[in-house]
């Protein structure tokens, strides 16, 4: 795949002191933007952990709730000092890079795009970030997914009710974005988790916490992990609202900031 050909705005401050940016990059359809929640006041950023906040919707679709105001309401940002990162993207977002679409490309569009320009505008240069990825369902998923397939790019990732072990393109718009089974087997989280089975086995790089519609995935997953001596997190807990504000987040932050 090319390299990307992106342009990316100064910051505008929102009422809520959130820091919008906005993006044009050729590895997405429309522009899109990049959201930024600072822990209080000054802060030495030299040894900084940056929250990825993954996004269910396309743009700034908030009918599963508004995550960074959850991140807000908690008070997260400041609690575990986390510099916290919500990126938008133009189409469903799954986090895989479309076969043929040049526009659709996710996977890459968050490594060489958004990550980078975090890492230059907020992080010291001088020392790599700590990077985390939280996120539910299709961004769930995604987190996931981009540990495994980056290990070395990413520390930690939770997720809260997600597909884990959904393994074709035949539902919830998966189509528009993988389009072939050949392609989405490169991001299958199961067989991911069996190739990187000896990498994992030590301190917990990955954690699931609850469940709305996709309980049974997270179970398989958890003694599919056991069995191969995968070191996790893993919580059952009562059922939550398939919703960033339905009461997960805070213990998957615990977890991801520990």
């Amino acid at each position: 795949m090319r390299e990307a050909s992106s342009t990316i705005s100064a910051a505008t401050r929102q009422d809520d002191c959130t820091l919008s940016h906005r993006v044009s990059s050729s590895y997405q359809g429309e522009e899109t933007k990049i959201h930024v929640v600072l822990p209080d006041g000054d802060k030495d950023r030299s040894h900084a952990r940056v929250l990825y906040v993954l996004p269910v919707e396309p743009h700034d679709g908030h009918d599963c709730g508004d995550a960074l105001a959850e991140i807000r309401k908690h008070d997260l940002h400041n609690r575990h000092q986390l510099i916290c990162v919500k990126p938008t993207f133009s189409h469903l977002p799954w986090y895989a890079d479309h076969p043929r679409n040049p526009h659709i490309q996710q996977e890459s569009h968050f490594l060489k795009v958004v990550v980078p320009f975090i890492d230059q505008t907020y992080c010291d240069t001088s020392a790599l970030p700590h990077r985390l990825l939280v996120g539910f369902s299709k961004s769930g998923w995604g987190a996931f997914s981009l540990l495994l397939r980056h290990p070395d790019m990413f520390a930690k990732a939770a997720a809260f009710d997600a597909p884990l072990a959904w393994e074709s393109p035949n539902r919830y718009g998966m189509a528009e974005i993988f389009e072939t089974q050949a392609n989405m087997d490169r991001y299958c989280v199961i067989d991911l988790v069996e190739r990187s089975a000896e990498s994992l086995a030590g301190e917990p790089r990955l954690a699931f916490y609850g469940y709305s519609d996709f309980r049974g995935h997270h179970q398989f997953l958890h003694y599919h992990m056991l069995k191969r001596g995968i070191s996790h997190e893993y919580a059952d807990g009562l059922r939550r609202d398939h919703r960033w504000d339905s009461g997960w987040l805070p213990d998957a932050v615990e977890f991801l900031a520990r």
